[in-house]
């Protein structure tokens, strides 16, 4: 299928929408009325720092919704105006984050759920609206609701459209894509749909195993057992591996994508020398800016002196969970939740990295604290002030007691 005309064909249709509907000045009254906060605000406007009592909260300066989430939620805001009485159905989650999913669903949008492993689009009738979140929507699913009637709303963000135009360039000049991301992530699963072949690896160890498979040969069995999930129908590592190009999960930990891009230019140069590696391997930029900025405030922060970190966003959003590997490699105790629901007066629930859930007692320390706050890029600036509000009531409460 040539993706990039259809996608072309798609966006001329009249029933394809991707700039919104003209309502932005109502729907960002009511965001700002939803989502932002006067004490974040506050915490901005005195060097990212606020004291009450013997706490002290020192907030990244880079955190929270960045302007691809506010555009796609502000987009769906807007569908639901433009469309007040049509059936309005999403893809998936509009973005990670369970408050603002949850405020879609008291605005009567559907999301498409998931059956047997494969999400159910025979709710879906013609004529109906379906939102494609900020992720974006692979392929096939566009293709589904172009035939079959839909009014498309596409909030994809527009660096996640950058890296679709990568591996379009990579798959024009026959070069497989190695994207840095998680198979199963949608983004990703999005990503893969442009491309030809592809080989999608999670981190600097399985980019280590390519690479080393690329110099060495090795045993093909082993390699397909391993990235039997990751990889295009009918891969070859034997052949598939001579040219290469770099393709990125968005939202993914920016140092290491760029550690595995050196890694396979030092390969290909290492196995064809360099007068020809422009022939087998193709690096462009797709690191998304917010996600470097965030990254790049939290590695500040976790330099200052604090006594614990709290991290805040969807348990499934993986920018977020990338804010708390920073904090994780510091040693820093740190507390990845995605409400000020998950702290209460018996401890706090927090994800691991492992992803599994864990309740802490006792974690916040007596005596006079130093405690870093970030948010991913899926979360509201009121989710971050209940946070801190939590943090000061229990504080002052152990005090009292």
């Amino acid at each position: 299928m040539d993706t990039k005309a259809f996608k072309r064909s798609l966006q001329h249709s009249e029933n394809y929408h991707r700039k919104g509907f003209g309502k932005e000045a109502e729907v960002a009254t009511m965001m700002q009325d939803e989502y932002q906060s006067n004490l974040v605000q506050q915490i901005r406007d005195n060097n990212y720092t606020l004291k009450r009592g013997d706490v002290t909260i020192r907030l990244a300066e880079a955190f929270g919704f960045c302007w691809g989430v506010e555009r796609a939620v502000a987009m769906a805001y807007e569908t639901r105006q433009h469309f007040p009485t049509e059936k309005i159905w999403i893809t998936n989650e509009i973005i990670h984050n369970p408050s603002v999913n949850q405020r879609l669903r008291e605005m009567n949008v559907g999301f498409i759920e998931v059956t047997a492993g494969a999400k159910d689009f025979s709710v879906v009738n013609s004529g109906d609206v379906v939102i494609l979140p900020a992720f974006g929507a692979s392929v096939e699913e566009m293709q589904l609701l172009n035939d079959k009637g839909c009014k498309i709303v596409d909030t994809t963000c527009p660096w996640v459209s950058k890296v679709w135009n990568t591996v379009e360039k990579h798959k024009k000049g026959e070069y497989t894509s190695i994207i840095h991301g998680k198979y199963q992530h949608e983004e990703t699963i999005a990503t893969s749909s442009f491309a030809g072949k592809y080989l999608i690896v999670l981190n600097l160890e399985q980019a280590e195993y390519v690479t080393g498979y690329i110099l060495n040969g090795g045993d093909a069995t082993e390699f397909m057992t391993k990235f039997s999930r990751a990889c295009s129908v009918g891969f070859n590592p034997d052949k598939d591996l001579e040219q290469v190009g770099i393709a990125n999960q968005t939202t993914m930990l920016k140092s290491e994508t760029e550690q595995i891009g050196k890694l396979f230019e030092r390969t290909m140069m290492r196995k064809y020398g360099p007068s020809v590696l422009n022939q087998h391997f193709q690096s462009f930029n797709t690191i998304c800016d917010a996600t470097q900025e965030r990254q790049d405030a939290m590695f500040e922060l976790v330099e200052q002196k604090l006594d614990l970190m709290v991290v805040i966003g969807g348990f499934n959003s993986s920018n977020t969970t990338h804010l708390q590997e920073i904090a994780e490699n510091k040693h820093l105790p740190s507390y990845h939740i995605d409400s000020a629901a998950r702290i209460s007066d018996r401890g706090i629930e927090h994800r691991l990295l492992s992803g599994n859930l864990q309740v802490t007692e006792n974690w916040l320390p007596d005596g006079a604290i130093t405690i870093g706050v970030t948010s991913g890029a899926s979360t509201p600036d009121v989710v971050v002030a209940d946070v801190v509000e939590k943090i000061f009531a229990l504080k002052t409460l152990a005090t009292v007691n």
